[in-house]
């Protein structure tokens, strides 16, 4: 199988000002790749599959895709948009869109690399990657993983600098403790009160029982969530 996205897969200049728009833009690009072998079928099994649900999620983000008899291939395509498209996410426009064109009867092991992606968008450094990248060649080889998102710029340091200041702030909190003396450390302070007899501890019967504290384990909910054609809104 070919690498499911290139560098001519890559549009980081995406001028569409609707989301048909932005799919045709990308499903051009599929056509010049030898991926769609018949534009307005394929555009017609995108629109059939945003007529369904929404393809667009939090964050900016847009997923259109299909499966289709016109798709020789498991194929991506990236656009980047400046203005933004409407892809029906309840934040609003997507600034990053994909086009995902599946095989009709695609396997589950294609549909595994697919739906692998938008697990990658739910992190943030590879999203701001996808964002700052000037380039296609590295945005497609970022997009396929073979190159890793870097982290944001000053959290080495700014961490370093945070341990760094920690250390500082204990040494400076033990050094009093370290020069006093064994004497005035156990000598007691002027007007203290006298050690607690231990006959005045409390029983430890008087304690809470542990059975009657409010459960303190967190609350969690399990979603189960999937999308109609299998390939996005699946994780």
């Amino acid at each position: 199988m070919s690498e499911m996205i290139t560098a001519d897969l890559v549009d980081l200049d995406l001028s569409a000002d609707t989301k048909e728009a932005a799919a045709r833009a990308l499903a051009e690009r599929m056509v010049s790749a030898g991926r769609v072998t018949d534009l307005e079928g394929f555009l017609a099994d995108v629109a059939a599959r945003e007529a369904q649900m929404p393809t667009g999620l939090d964050g900016g983000i847009g997923i259109p895709h299909c499966r289709s008899e016109h798709v020789t291939e498991p194929t991506l395509a990236f656009g980047r948009s400046a203005a933004g498209v409407d892809f029906g996410a309840a934040d609003g426009p997507a600034d990053l869109i994909f086009l995902i064109a599946a095989p009709a009867g695609a396997d589950d092991a294609h549909l595994t690399i697919l739906s692998s992606l938008a697990r990658q968008l739910m992190n943030a450094e590879f999203t701001d990657a996808l964002r700052a990248a000037g380039d296609p060649a590295a945005t497609a080889a970022l997009i396929r993983g073979d190159e890793t998102p870097a982290p944001a710029a000053g959290t080495e340091n700014s961490a370093a600098a945070s341990g760094a200041a920690s250390s500082e702030a204990a040494a400076g909190s033990t050094a009093p403790a370290a020069d006093a003396s064994a004497e005035d450390a156990s000598a007691p302070a002027p007007g203290a009160p006298d050690a607690p007899d231990a006959s005045d501890a409390p029983d430890a019967s008087d304690a809470p029982d542990a059975s009657d504290a409010p459960d303190a384990r967190p609350f969690r909910i399990v979603a189960v969530t999937s999308c109609p054609t299998g390939i996005a809104h699946t994780y």
